[in-house]
C-alpha cells in the first residue's frame, strides 16, 4: 500500500523534481497543499491529517502537534536541511515517530554563503547595488577583510568550515563552543576564547550554534554593546540566537557596524517588521542553503528517507534513533 507524504518542504519545485521521482517511484504518493512551509501548528495539523510521513520545512511540530489525533498515523517526519529545533524530539519519540534530517550536505554552501554576507555587509556591496538600481552612482565606504579578526560562535561542522575559508583571507580566528574539540586548533588554525574575549576581539562575529533553551537570544544587549564600533554581525545560523530588539538598538545607536542576516526569530519576516528599514544591515529570506546542487542533494536525500522507512529499513540519517527501540514505534522494521 502506497504511503501518503505531505511536502511542506519550500525547495520541493525548485530543486525536488528528482526527489519526487524517489518518492514516486518508492511507492508514495504526495501531497502537496497550496501553501508551503513553514506552517503554523493550526495549518500543520489540518493539512497532515491521515497521512503516513511529512518532508518538511520548520513547521511547528511541538509536543501539543505531534500528540494530536491528526498525526497519529505520521511514521516519519524527514527534515530538509539539518535544522530540527522547530520539532519537539522527545515527544516525537514517545510518540514512535523517525525524525529524519541531513547533515553534513549543507555545510558546505553555507559557509560560503556565510562568507558572502561577510564580504557583501562589510564592503557595501547591497548598499552599491541599491545606488544603481536607483539611478544613482554613489560609493559607500566599508571596512576591509583582510587582515582582520573572525569570531566563530559554533565551531561544528559549518563553524568548521567558515575557519576554512577564513585562512584565504589572512583572517585571525577565535572560536566559542560549549563542547570545545582541541584538535580542532591545530586542525584550523583556530583559538578557542571565551565568548565575552571573542565579542571585545573579532572585527567579524559570525554564528553558527545549535539553538538551546539555554543560548536562545544569546546576543543581547550586554554582547552586542561588548562588540567593536566598526565590527559586524552575520547570522547564517538559527534566528533565535539573536535578540532582535536589541540588535536593532544597536544598529539604530551604532554600537556596531553592522549586520548581515539570513535567519530571523519569525518566519517569513513580516512586511513591517523594523530590520526592513534598519541602517547598516543586510537582509536576506533564509537562502544559505539555496544552491541547486546541494538543494538537489538535500532534497533527494530527505525523500530516501522515507522511502527507506517504508521499504523497512532505518534512514541514513536520524535524529533521534533510540526510537527504534521504543514499543510505540509505528513503522515496521524488517529483520536483519
Amino acid at each position: 500500500m502506497n504511503w501518503k507524504v505531505l511536502i511542506t518542504a519550500r525547495t520541493i519545485n525548485d530543486v525536488g523534481q528528482q526527489a519526487q521521482r524517489i518518492l514516486n517511484e518508492g511507492g508514495c504518493d504526495m501531497v502537496i497543499p497550496p501553501k508551503l512551509g513553514p506552517l503554523k501548528a493550526d495549518e500543520l495539523r489540518k493539512a497532515i491529517a491521515g497521512l503516513d510521513a511529512a518532508l518538511v520545512s520548520p513547521d511547528d511540530y511541538s509536543a501539543a502537534v505531534l500528540a494530536a489525533a491528526e498525526l497519529s498515523n505520521v511514521k516519519i517526519i524527514s527534515r530538509w536541511g539539518v535544522g530540527y529545533d522547530s520539532i519537539h524530539i522527545p515527544s516525537a519519540t514517545q510518540q514512535g515517530i523517525v525524525i529524519g534530517y541531513t547533515p553534513g550536505l549543507l555545510d558546505e554552501t553555507v559557509a560560503d554563503y556565510t562568507f558572502a554576507l561577510l564580504l557583501g555587509v562589510a564592503r557595501r556591496i547591497h548598499e552599491g547595488h541599491a545606488s544603481m538600481r536607483a539611478g544613482e552612482w554613489r560609493a559607500s565606504w566599508g571596512h576591509d577583510v583582510f587582515n582582520k579578526t573572525l569570531g566563530i560562535v559554533g565551531l561544528g561542522r559549518i563553524g568548521s568550515a567558515v575557519a576554512k575559508r577564513a585562512s584565504g583571507f589572512n583572517l585571525r580566528v577565535l572560536a566559542y563552543d560549549p563542547f570545545p574539540k582541541p584538535e580542532l586548533e591545530q586542525k584550523l588554525g583556530v583559538k578557542y576564547v571565551s565568548l565575552d574575549e571573542l565579542l571585545a576581539q573579532s572585527d567579524f562575529v559570525s554564528l553558527h550554534a545549535a539553538v538551546t533553551p539555554q543560548n536562545k537570544g544569546l546576543m543581547g544587549e550586554a554582547q552586542l554593546r561588548s562588540m567593536k564600533r566598526d565590527a559586524y554581525l552575520i547570522n547564517a545560523g538559527r534566528g533565535a540566537l539573536i535578540d532582535e530588539p536589541a540588535l536593532l538598538l544597536a544598529l539604530a545607536e551604532g554600537w556596531i557596524a553592522g549586520a548581515a542576516l539570513d535567519t530571523f526569530t519569525i518566519e517569513p519576516m513580516a512586511v513591517d517588521h523594523p530590520f526592513r528599514t534598519a541602517p547598516n544591515v543586510l537582509l536576506c529570506p533564509h537562502q544559505a542553503s539555496f544552491a541547486r546542487e546541494t538543494g538537489e542533494r538535500v532534497s533527494n536525500t530527505a525523500a530516501q528517507a522515507i522511502v527507506d522507512l517504508k521499504n523497512g529499513s532505518r534512514p541514513q540519517f536520524v535524529v533521534n534513533p533510540e526510537v527504534f527501540d521504543a514499543p510505540t514505534l509505528r513503522a515496521k522494521l524488517k529483520l536483519n
